[in-house]
């Protein structure tokens, strides 16, 4: 059985990586923002773990909060990286990350230094593409990566067979960006490429029996809240 520990890339849970541990080591669900390696090993210290433990890293989107740190923790880790190819430019720094906002505070968000902030580039390991789903059981977890776009046109997510699931942005919960207060509360992380695509993402994961999702900012969130959430997306921009 794995469990979930959630590495704290930011305060009051504005930002969250995760560590997925099974019987064969440890998976890193995101790399955080650049420089995240020191936050990443404390908690595996805290678990009795080193970044040699780490058999994987799973890199949701290529947002800066979530693949910033991908590039040296591979390095420290030698883990391979898990994305997806339709991200694959903004991860090989080719174009500039593009961000669609999702009202007010995306709007200003945007207007901040810390979404257009530099990364070192990478190149993963394993590219999804189309379909294709990555089945985790060599790491002894039961569980697999698939590809959920809506919040980026490449975003992946974990689906758990204990009825968890990792889904970096498709959702988030809180205030602003997420965390802080009311984490129960699902809303749209500040930017989102199609929310019509999340909307789908979303109920398949419920429909499918995910009663527990963990994300990049907020959470987590049962499985009434996500299709609550879900539902408000129709018709929006």
């Amino acid at each position: 059985m794995s469990r979930i520990v959630r590495v704290p890339i930011l305060p009051l849970k504005i930002v969250n990586a995760h560590l997925l541990i099974g019987d064969k080591g440890c998976l890193l669900i995101d790399a955080g923002l650049p420089g995240s390696a020191a936050k990443v090993e404390k908690v595996l210290s805290k678990n009795g773990l080193t970044f040699g433990d780490i058999k994987a890293i799973v890199i949701t989107h290529a947002h800066v909060d979530h693949a910033g740190g991908a590039a040296e923790l591979r390095e420290k880790t030698r883990a391979p990286i898990i994305a997806h190819k339709d991200d694959l430019p903004y991860y090989k720094r080719e174009i500039p990350m593009t961000f669609c906002p999702t009202g007010k505070v995306g709007r200003y968000f945007l207007k901040t230094p810390l979404p257009h902030q530099s990364y070192t580039a990478f190149e993963p390991d394993v590219l999804l593409s189309n379909g294709n789903s990555f089945d985790l059981a060599e790491f002894g977890i039961q569980g697999t990566v698939r590809h959920t776009p809506g919040h980026t046109k490449g975003s992946i997510s974990v689906e758990l067979g204990s009825k968890e699931a990792l889904v970096g942005d498709l959702v988030a919960s809180g205030l602003l960006i997420g965390g802080v207060m009311r984490l129960n509360r699902a809303i749209r992380p500040p930017f989102e490429d199609n929310p019509e695509a999340v909307r789908s993402e979303l109920l398949r994961l419920v429909d499918a029996g995910i009663d527990r999702f963990y994300m990049g900012h907020g959470g987590p969130l049962d499985a009434h809240e996500v299709r609550r959430h879900a539902k408000t997306l129709v018709r929006m921009p």
